[in-house]
């Protein structure tokens, strides 16, 4: 069968693409190996961060902003509950790069926000215990959003509009066919006059490997404080990301937005451990658990408390940790969006809108730059 637009994923990205392609009138394929919001690459695990004030790169800005508009549409034409304001700290040394770059950027694009210092942080936030050098810069608007939530509304959305979904089936391969693909699956085979291809961890075999992407092991963990609960219930604490002072990875956390029991989210947004989906290493150990909770406890003593639960999830790391978005450096017919390397949950709505520009008219007005995929490839 032969469709306008194949979609190789459906998760957080790809979902995004089949829905605002089967918006435009579009004649839509998604392909997906596993069930709907799945828990076997990266967008699982109840809750993700959303941020305005991007330290990574101030090009992002203008696209997270786009995002917080799009899930906001997607909740009033589902009636899905995906995004939460709570607020959020950044926190490390006033000359750190975190808070330097946080700052920075919000300055440039007029993001609200205020430095707390030293006691006004746990005056504040009574069960932070600030570094001796510590600041915070706090951001108004950052919040969390429901991954699985945000891809289960995504595909009704695209399903409403039309768009053909098919769970639980491989692809095999595809080829560039004329002026379009062929997609081979483990059910059959289609045709089509653009492929996007958004397959998470799973991008570097789909695209024979013609980017470096890594793919590490990171581990998430819910944490009982020793407090309770009460100080980190969502409306009296913030999303929170917090710098090494060694010069590590940093941690990072959520409220408590899981209940009474449900403990307070944390993990560290880096990881050395590389692996590829079919071996990485889902059991949890002792060590993974100790390593969160040692890179947080200094400033959250709470957070040294038993360990609820904790599971696995993959990041997939351009070398430059900034996205890949664009057309494919050699087959016109395919689009790629991979690399999201751990902090592009929350641009999936505003890449499926560029994912569906460039699919077709060939261009988008979104500032993309940062993102060619021709600059990893000779």
């Amino acid at each position: 069968m032969t469709y306008d637009v194949i979609v190789l994923g459906l998760g957080a990205m790809g979902s995004a693409a089949a829905q605002h392609l089967a918006e435009r009138g579009k004649h839509v394929l998604g392909i997906e190996q596993f069930t709907a919001a799945h828990d076997q690459g990266s967008s699982h695990g109840g809750s993700r961060m959303i941020r305005q004030a991007y330290f990574e790169s101030p090009d992002y800005i203008p696209l997270v902003l786009r995002a917080y508009e799009l899930w906001r549409r997607i909740e009033k034409d589902t009636g899905a509950d995906l995004l939460h304001i709570t607020g959020g700290l950044n926190i490390g040394s006033r000359d750190g790069e975190l808070v330097r770059r946080t700052i920075a950027a919000s300055e440039m694009h007029s993001i609200p926000f205020e430095v707390l210092e030293g006691r006004a942080i746990s005056e504040r936030f009574p069960v932070v215990v600030p570094l001796h050098d510590d600041v915070a810069v706090h951001e108004t608007n950052a919040g969390y959003l429901f991954p699985e939530e945000c891809i289960r509304a995504q595909l009704a959305l695209a399903s409403r509009a039309g768009a053909e979904l098919h769970f639980e089936e491989r692809v095999l391969s595809w080829d560039a066919v004329g002026d379009g693909v062929e997609v081979r699956t483990s059910k059959g085979a289609y045709t089509a006059g653009h492929l996007v291809i958004a397959a998470g961890p799973w991008a570097s075999a789909a695209l024979q490997r013609i980017f470096p992407l890594r793919v590490t092991r990171q581990v998430m963990a819910w944490i009982q404080p020793t407090t309770g609960v009460t100080p980190f219930l969502p409306d009296r604490f913030p999303v929170f990301l917090c710098e090494d002072p060694e010069g590590g990875y940093p941690g990072y956390g959520f409220p408590a937005i899981d209940g009474p029991l449900g403990g307070i989210k944390a993990a560290i947004h880096g990881s050395d451990v590389v692996c590829t989906p079919e071996s990485v290493d889902r059991e949890i150990h002792d060590v993974d658990v100790l390593r969160i909770i040692a890179k947080l406890k200094a400033r959250m003593p709470a957070l040294d408390g038993q360990v609820v639960r904790a599971k696995t999830c993959l990041y997939t790391m351009s070398p430059d940790e900034h996205f890949v978005i664009g057309k494919h450096p050699r087959f016109a017919a395919c689009l790629v969006a991979c690399g999201f390397s751990g902090h592009g949950f929350k641009f999936a709505s505003v890449v499926g809108e560029i994912l569906a520009d460039l699919a077709i008219s060939g261009s988008t007005t979104k500032p993309i730059g940062l993102f060619s995929p021709g600059r990893f490839v000779r």
